[in-house]
């Protein structure tokens, strides 16, 4: 009987005993590991089979997906209360979602502004002015420089400026007006002792361009330190940020999704408190808040498109009026209660989600400039 089938089905002749990635023993008759899910099969790798477990996985992830934006953005709620229920293979898994939808969001908000070309040349002006300013200095100092008078006496235009006390410079915030001695910073508290140090280093950098932590110390007569040297390295970055704020901009934008990663299991925190009462746990209400921010980012992809092709200002806006919305039939949805207590809920919850938003983005801020 055996000999029958197999000729039939060539397939079964490749079928192994025992599983090739986990070793469960196996049948003849299991075409997939009960345990593992590997494809019962000792047959070699060849180009067909490639070709096809890359299609098949391919087409698998595209009709998951397609279902997941489906009901994520059409059921409110609805697919938090799937999942929460155990029906999850038909469903993307909503932190990878999360990362990718926010990702995803930025580049294409990024794109958006990038190509602006107003922004583009306003952002141009100012370097290429100074740009000119140098050029212009340059060629005239070139040109003074061949003054027979200062030719004859070997003088450099430059030097003899340099010995001309200059009114900018005497009107500037020189480092010496806040200067205070290693022994009167110990004296003072741990706050004031660093800011002061901090104002000292951003004046001294500004003065003097000195890039080595271990000279301006020597020049300062503070101690060498490792604390004292990443302080001097963060004034010089200041300095940076200050004249080229988007530098900073760019790089804080660039961190943001993994910041909200991290900020949402807080505000799913919360919403546990609120919904104490209810039967949902932690992960449970988790879950719920990121399906909720990646439909936020799902409609603010398609407000920054619609925005993008038709050169308007509306697709945001029609984005944060459909979200909330959403907001609201996605509690009524997945916690089934009352609108009253939803509506109380609602208000409650946007409230919270500013006050922790305004919070974690100057925590954000901090560390994002400590580690820039």
């Amino acid at each position: 009987m055996l000999e029958k089938h197999e000729k039939r089905d060539v397939l079964y002749k490749y079928r192994g005993k025992t599983c090739l990635n986990c070793e469960l023993p196996l049948e003849k008759s299991d075409h997939f590991c009960p345990n593992c899910g590997q494809k019962n099969s000792t047959r070699k790798l060849n180009f067909s089979d490639f070709i096809v477990e890359f299609f098949s996985g391919l087409f698998s992830y595209d009709s998951r997906l397609q279902r997941t934006l489906r009901v994520l953005l059409f059921k409110p709620g609805q697919i938090s209360k799937d999942y929460i229920n155990g029906k999850r293979m038909r469903y993307a898994n909503p932190f990878r979602f999360y990362l990718s939808a926010s990702i995803i969001f930025f580049l294409i908000a990024g794109i958006s502004e990038s190509f602006e070309g107003v922004n583009l040349q306003e952002q141009d002006e100012n370097f290429q002015n100074e740009v000119a300013k140098i050029q212009q200095d340059t060629l005239l100092q070139s040109e003074l420089n061949e003054i027979p008078a200062l030719k004859q006496n070997n003088i450099k235009l430059d030097s003899l400026i340099k010995s001309i006390p200059s009114k900018r410079k005497e009107t500037e915030e020189s480092y010496k007006d806040v200067y205070l001695s290693q022994t009167e910073l110990d004296s003072t508290n741990y706050i004031n002792r660093n800011a002061t140090k901090f104002t000292i280093f951003y004046r001294y950098y500004k003065a003097s361009n000195e890039i080595s932590p271990e000279a301006a110390m020597t020049e300062l007569q503070y101690e060498k330190t490792k604390w004292n040297y990443w302080l001097y390295e963060k004034s010089i970055k200041f300095n940076l940020i200050y004249n080229n704020p988007k530098i900073f901009a760019d790089y804080f934008i660039s961190k943001l999704p993994f910041i909200i990663f991290f900020y949402l299991p807080v505000f799913a925190l919360f919403i546990w408190l609120l919904y104490l009462r209810r039967s949902f746990n932690y992960m449970e209400h988790l879950v719920f808040a990121f399906h909720v921010q990646t439909t936020l980012f799902v409609l603010y992809i398609i407000g920054y498109s619609i925005d993008y092709i038709l050169n308007s200002d509306w697709g945001i806006a029609l984005a944060n009026t459909v979200f909330i919305f959403y907001l609201y039939k996605s509690m009524r949805n997945f916690y089934g209660q009352g609108r009253v207590k939803t509506v109380l809920k609602f208000v409650l919850l946007n409230i919270i989600f500013f006050t922790l938003a305004i919070i974690a983005a100057i925590i954000a801020l901090i560390v994002s400039f400590s580690i820039f």
